[in-house]
C-alpha cells in the first residue's frame, strides 16, 4: 500500500507538468512540423492526459470516487465568478485590447494555429468553442481539481495544495501566452495570472463545496468568453 501511495505521489508531480510539456510540444517544439503530425500529438496528449488519472484510480489504486450532487451554493457563485470575468473580459477587449491593438502582433500567429487546427471557418470554429466550454472545461476540472488538488490536499496544508495546483494550471497557458506575446511582455504576465486566479478560486470552491458542478459551470462561462473574443479576432 506504502508503494502505491508513493507511487501516486509521483504521477501527480507528472500530472502536475505534463500539460506544459504537452504545450511546448505543439506551440514551441513541432512549431515547423505538418499540422497533421502537430494534431495527432497534441490530440493523443490530451487522450493520455485526460486518462491518466481515471486509469490510476480506478484500475492501479482500486477506488471508486462518487460524482458528488451539485450545490446550489456553489452553482451560485462560480456562476457569480464567470459572469462577471466574462463582462471583464469583453469590457477589456471592446475598450482597451481591441482599439490599442494588442492583438496587432499575435493575430497572425492566431491565424496560423487556426489554419492548422483545421477550424478556420465560422461554424467549425463555434463548434470547436462549444466543446471546449462544454467538454474540455469538465475535464479540465476533473483532471486539475478532482485529482491533482484533491491529491494534493492529502499531503500538504489545504492552502499549499490549492497554490500548487494552481500554478500547476497556470504553467501550460504560460507557454501559450509567450508564444503570442512574448514570454517577458505584460500581457502574457497579465494572461497568465489570471489564469492562476480562475485555478485558486476554482480549487477553493470544489474544497468548500466537494462538487466538481460549481467549478465546471464557473470554467464552461470562462471559456465561453475566450472563444467570444477570440471568433472577433479572427472573422
Amino acid at each position: 500500500m506504502q508503494d502505491k501511495q508513493n507511487a501516486t505521489r509521483w504521477i501527480v508531480v507528472a500530472a502536475i507538468v505534463y500539460p506544459t510539456i504537452l504545450t511546448l510540444a505543439y506551440f514551441r517544439w513541432l512549431d515547423d512540423a505538418g499540422p497533421l503530425l502537430q494534431r495527432g500529438v497534441f490530440q493523443g496528449g490530451k487522450l493520455l492526459q485526460f486518462l491518466l488519472p481515471a486509469v490510476w484510480v480506478w484500475w492501479v489504486l482500486k477506488q471508486k470516487p462518487g460524482w458528488s450532487r451539485p450545490d446550489r451554493r456553489g452553482l451560485l457563485e462560480n456562476l457569480v465568478f464567470g459572469g462577471t470575468v466574462v463582462a471583464a473580459m469583453l469590457l477589456l477587449y471592446h475598450l482597451l485590447l481591441a482599439p490599442w491593438g494588442v492583438f496587432d502582433g499575435p493575430l497572425e500567429q492566431i491565424m496560423q494555429k487556426v489554419e492548422e487546427m483545421g477550424v478556420d471557418s465560422p461554424a467549425l470554429f463555434i463548434a470547436l468553442g462549444v466543446f471546449y466550454a462544454l467538454g474540455h472545461s469538465l475535464m479540465e476540472e476533473y483532471y486539475w481539481r478532482w485529482f491533482v488538488f484533491g491529491r494534493l490536499r492529502e499531503w500538504v496544508a489545504v492552502p499549499w495544495a490549492i497554490a500548487i495546483s494552481s500554478l500547476g494550471f497556470m504553467a501550460h497557458h504560460v507557454v501559450l501566452m509567450a508564444t503570442f506575446f512574448g514570454l517577458f511582455s505584460f500581457w502574457a504576465f497579465f494572461f497568465s495570472l489570471s489564469v492562476a486566479v480562475g485555478g485558486l478560486f476554482w480549487a477553493w470552491s470544489y474544497h468548500r463545496t466537494g462538487s466538481l458542478y460549481g467549478p465546471w459551470l464557473g470554467h464552461l462561462l470562462v471559456d465561453a468568453g475566450i472563444f467570444i473574443i477570440g471568433y472577433d479576432l479572427v472573422f
